[in-house]
């Protein structure tokens, strides 16, 4: 298959139009496994019954099959219908350990209704943080807010506010490749403190190892980071309270340093 049929554009896409098509080979050294082992842990920790999971950007399915393994029942809404498929075209094996299951279907997180209630509702890998505006902000907690029952929980990872501030976003360079392409991503971020986001330019070059054609493509990924207060203002606007907040994956309490802090929210007055 040619390189630019390859990473053909998804029409009408803000954001990861091309980037799918490499997506899971960038971030092939992310620990996906130890990921969903902690967000299990978290879920289970937050909602001891917890075992039907709605998530919110699924992306590719791999946060949400690993799951499945360890016995959830997960249903994915992501926007980009290339992530979607590859996300289908994934489940169409069998899930390891045949513990649970995993499906997914083309949504916007901030609009869906599924007409069901689930035990909790996951949105990882920053997926909050994409939604860049109070207003769809709002549309997210109040789609994970119509989703659940009573005591449900809603679990996500966020950019936190002062690490961003404090630490300041950097030009970064990623190399990666398989037998079929090398690829080059160039990060190049760009803060607006009024507005309380970070516009991240993707540069990419990708190669193709067979043929030695090269594409490049750039995209522009924008991000919110948020602050305690406003996910406790979220929350509060939508009949959600924050029950705990700590440094992804670690466990520690949030600090100036910590630039991904996982929230747990549960619909109701907390116990």
């Amino acid at each position: 298959m040619p390189l630019a049929a390859q990473v053909a554009p998804d029409a009408g896409l803000p954001n990861f139009r091309r980037y799918s098509a490499v997506y899971d080979l960038l971030y092939r050294d992310k620990d996906y496994e130890a990921e969903a082992e902690y967000v299990a842990r978290t879920l289970r920790s937050a909602s001891a019954q917890a075992r039907t999971v709605l998530e919110l950007g699924s992306g590719t399915g791999r946060h949400g099959r690993l799951l499945a393994a360890k016995g959830f029942q997960v249903h994915g809404i992501e926007r980009s219908p290339d992530m979607a498929a590859l996300a289908k075209s994934a489940s169409e094996r069998p899930i390891a350990n045949d513990a649970g299951s995993f499906s997914c279907e083309v949504g916007d997180v901030r609009s869906v209704t599924l007409g069901r209630i689930f035990d909790a509702v996951i949105a990882l890998f920053h997926v909050v943080s994409y939604q860049t505006t109070n207003e769809d902000l709002q549309a997210t907690f109040a789609t994970a807010a119509r989703h659940l029952g009573p005591g449900g929980v809603f679990v996500f990872d966020v950019w936190h506010g002062p690490a961003v501030l404090g630490q300041r976003p950097e030009r970064r360079v990623k190399q990666v490749g398989d037998d079929r392409l090398d690829v080059v991503r160039t990060a190049r971020p760009e803060l607006d403190a009024e507005k309380a986001t970070v516009k991240v330019t993707y540069d990419m070059e990708c190669r193709d190892r067979r043929s030695g054609e090269v594409m490049r493509f750039s995209e522009d990924h924008l991000m919110r980071y948020l602050f305690p207060r406003e996910i406790d203002t979220l929350a509060a606007s939508c009949g959600l309270c924050v029950i705990g907040s700590e440094e992804y994956m670690t466990g520690r309490p949030p600090s100036p340093s910590t630039w991904g802090v996982m929230y747990v929210l549960r619909r109701g007055a907390a116990p």
